[in-house]
């Protein structure tokens, strides 16, 4: 039979992987938090302890926000654009409309926008409705600070988010689209789907070859991706639930090749994001639970 620190932690892992997840856009590095957090969770007093998995969460962000400042600094030496690390995600995360939201692609891209604090008190105000004290004391700041924090994040998240609700539907549509003129070679139908000012975000991390700058516009991203839809029809393109949304997966040989997510505004794709970092790869065969 398992002890009390064990079953606390393995009662709340789901949610403090998460909370890890959406504030380091990293599996690999949520899991690094993770253990920290189990190693400085056996050693709590949980007599002590009121409410265990606030508790738990104030550890795991600590060492978030600890990792996400280290984080901050590999990215400045990272060859070309960096993208969160997609995640099969379960039918689950689809249903639940704020955690999806929230996980996306798009999302996390404007997460990456705020400063590690901003980012923090944001994520659980927002996402986990976390209270004002709570976050403060996995801060480190005070209430009123909080508070602030809280109101400058989320001017600056509706600034930059999607515009309108996005619809699992029309972000099937747009990958539809562009799975039509990947197998087709016919780029009229994704032009459809296009926004004027699409931007293409390719990510290799310097290990295979992507875009080492972003591609904006409808006629240039067409023109990237034609060049390219000869490699994409070497493979097989498969639907898949990645980060609670549509996408879609090529496979080479069975091995995951590169991930396509889209970003959607007002019906039309905005954001087109290819991750190929094989780094970035590994949770794909698996669907990771999520849960807030």
């Amino acid at each position: 039979m398992a002890d009390p620190a064990t079953e606390a932690f393995l009662a709340h892992r789901n949610l403090l992987f998460t909370v890890a997840y959406q504030l380091l856009g990293s599996a690999a590095d949520a899991e690094d938090v993770l253990q920290e957090t189990w190693l400085r969770w056996v050693g709590v007093d949980l007599a002590a302890v009121r409410d265990r998995r606030a508790y738990l969460v104030r550890i795991t962000t600590r060492q978030a926000l600890m990792r996400l400042r280290a984080l901050g600094r590999r990215k400045e030496s990272y060859v070309g654009p960096w993208l969160p690390e997609p995640l099969l995600t379960t039918p689950d995360v689809a249903e639940d409309v704020e955690l999806a939201d929230s996980v996306s692609m798009a999302m996390l891209l404007v997460l990456e926008t705020l400063g590690p604090a901003e980012r923090a008190v944001f994520v659980l105000r927002e996402v986990f409705d976390l209270g004002y004290d709570e976050i403060a004391e996995a801060v480190g700041k005070s209430p009123a600070a909080v508070r602030q924090i809280a109101h400058r994040a989320r001017s600056h998240v509706a600034a930059r988010r999607p515009r309108g609700a996005v619809s699992p539907a029309a972000t099937r549509d747009a990958l539809e689209a562009f799975r039509r003129a990947a197998e087709t070679g016919d780029l009229r139908e994704l032009l459809d789907v296009l926004a004027p000012d699409v931007v293409f975000l390719g990510d290799g991390g310097g290990v295979v070859q992507a875009v080492l700058s972003p591609v904006s516009g409808a006629e240039e991203v067409a023109r990237l991706l034609a060049a390219g839809l000869g490699n994409l029809a070497a493979g097989t393109l498969e639907a898949a639930q990645v980060n609670g949304f549509p996408a879609l997966i090529l496979r080479r040989g069975g091995e995951v090749d590169t991930v396509v997510a889209v970003r959607v505004d007002d019906g039309l794709v905005t954001g087109l994001y290819a991750v190929r970092n094989p780094e970035k790869l590994s949770r794909l065969d698996e669907a990771t639970a999520l849960c807030r």
